[in-house]
């Protein structure tokens, strides 16, 4: 792993890198953004953060792939996802910002394509993924979110490129509901703050900024033996410019967990259930990889 440190507007900030066995020139970037580091968060984040590098794939992917993959840190623990409720974002922080930063210095150090960025996270880091690809489209070609919808206030957002959405959701969430819904964190006179788009209703934005067909693929996979082999909905619209696609997973009884890591038995009741049959890094991998077109073909 290598430690990547940088200055954006004024402030240091890190990140850590994890480049494939086999580095080839213009091999594309994986940012993986954590969820919230809050101290009531601490060990939900340990956890979802020890899945992401680890239980779900994404050090196997970067070698079985070819894909650099790093690991970006929000300055307070929580990035400016576009909710308007982090205290990144009361401190005026930009995220995307940083994450163009990262880009530029992954591409200038080792040769990992600029406009070849795939963007994954989950809850926060989810928030925060829909916030770059709308905002870095020139760079960002596909991207995952779980347990995540899009900030309702991003809605009116014109990105200059198509860019291709996994959005992944359980239909038991009970920290960000598959519906949709306001933040936690209410105003100084406890009004509802931070709204974000349902699962369908983000899908469905996605797909109008890519210019999709209107034809939409459902497939219904059935539950397996297992308990956590969860039974799940996928909707595909292909069709976007350059090539884009967007795909909502609905899983039946999944938490607020990443598919494919076993959730604690101390943290069950807090996240709930998550899915033994879903390889969260292996099915981005499968469906951005094939999606690598050029900013400009991407440019709507």
């Amino acid at each position: 792993m290598t430690n990547v440190e940088l200055r954006v507007d004024g402030l240091r900030r890190t990140c850590s890198l994890r480049l494939p066995t086999d580095q080839r020139p213009e091999m594309p970037l994986m940012l993986v953004l954590h969820g919230s580091r809050s101290p009531v968060l601490a060990p939900i984040q340990r956890f979802a953060e020890a899945s992401s590098r680890r239980r779900s794939g994404f050090e196997a992917f970067a070698d079985r792939h070819g894909v650099a993959v790093a690991y970006p840190d929000a300055v307070t623990g929580r990035w400016a996802d576009g909710r308007g409720v982090t205290v990144s974002e009361e401190k005026g922080i930009d995220d995307v910002a940083f994450l163009r930063a990262v880009a530029e210095e992954c591409a200038g150090r080792f040769g990992t394509r600029r406009d070849g960025i795939l963007v994954a996270g989950i809850s926060n880091g989810a928030f925060m993924a829909h916030r770059t690809a709308l905002e870095a489209s020139d760079l960002v070609v596909a991207f995952l979110a779980i347990a995540g919808g899009l900030p309702a206030a991003l809605a009116g957002a014109q990105p200059t490129h198509a860019v291709s959405a996994l959005l992944i959701h359980g239909t038991a969430d009970p920290v960000v509901p598959i519906e949709g819904g306001y933040s936690r964190r209410r105003g100084p006179d406890g009004e509802l703050r931070g709204r974000t788009l349902s699962l369908a209703d983000s899908a469905r934005h996605w797909a109008d900024i890519d210019r999709c067909g209107d034809e939409a693929v459902v497939t219904e996979y059935p539950s397996g033996p297992g308990p956590d082999d969860l039974a799940r909905n996928r909707r595909t619209v292909a069709g976007g410019v350059g090539g884009t696609r967007v795909e909502a997973w609905a899983v039946e009884g999944m938490g607020h967990t990443w598919p494919g890591q076993r959730v604690p038995a101390v943290l069950r009741s807090a996240l709930g259930a998550s899915a033994a049959n879903i390889d969260a890094a292996e099915e981005f991998c499968r469906f951005a990889l094939p999606l690598l077109a050029s900013a400009a073909d991407r440019r709507r």
